[in-house]
């Protein structure tokens, strides 16, 4: 038992190359890639998640831990790769800022694995998938109130400065312009404000009150920083 335990702290195995030691890279860094998965599909299931990136947490861990395994000794080479293959995913494409951190916890624990360290590979999943957990469950850092970001569009004959305040100070308990931008060639404004809702249920009524001031333009209400919930009018 000693000995099992040694083996599954110390590194040993992996500085061998044979097919026992192959299927234990292999094996653990799956295991680990598929809880992280699994971790990454539950703390999502509200705002969705692709299934591709999903696979790819899966896939990541083995394919980093293999990396490390055949490399052996040359640790930095091997950590050039591995942070390599971490980056390639946000070279193509902008992601939730939290997928950044699953990645790198793929990475992470496929290194580990690769060097034979996997019972503290164990460990260390099993503790960030807590975290991450109890980070989730008590919406840690969350928008407090109804936040959203406003974009109204005006036409470039109408003086948007104080054109909306009443209505805002109607139906929110906190607003503030942000941005300005002429948009068609200067023919139009688009109006930023981030505002806060004093009664969600209301916002129908906001929105018909900027209409009737805005000539029926563009309105864009969104949420805050995420735009995961929109509303168009125009």
């Amino acid at each position: 038992m000693e000995d099992f335990l040694y083996s599954m702290t110390s590194g040993d195995y992996a500085r061998e190359l044979t097919w026992q030691n192959t299927l234990l890279v292999l094996g653990s860094a799956i295991a680990i890639g598929l809880v992280i998965s699994l971790v990454y599909q539950f703390t999502h299931k509200k705002e969705g998640y692709s299934q591709a990136f999903c696979v790819a947490l899966i896939l990541l861990a083995p394919i980093v831990g293999m990396v490390i395994y055949v490399i052996g000794n040359n640790v930095a080479t091997a950590f050039s790769l591995a942070g390599a293959f971490a980056l390639v995913r946000f070279r193509s494409a902008p992601g939730d800022p939290k997928d950044i951190a699953f990645v790198f916890l793929s990475v992470t624990m496929g290194l580990t694995c690769g060097m034979g360290y996997w019972l503290y590979a164990a460990i260390a999943c099993a503790v960030m998938c807590v975290v991450i957990l109890v980070l989730h469950f008590t919406h840690y850092a969350g928008k407090r109130g109804n936040t959203y970001d406003l974009k109204v569009t005006v036409p470039e004959t109408l003086n948007y400065v104080g054109a909306f305040d009443e209505t805002l100070t109607k139906y929110t308990s906190y607003y503030k312009m942000k941005r300005v931008k002429s948009v068609d060639f200067g023919a139009l404004f688009e109006i930023t404000f981030n505002i806060s809702l004093k009664d969600e249920n209301q916002m129908r009524e906001m929105l018909d009150d900027i209409r009737a001031l805005n000539g029926n333009l563009k309105i864009v209400l969104s949420e805050a920083d995420s735009g995961v919930k929109s509303f168009h009018f125009q």
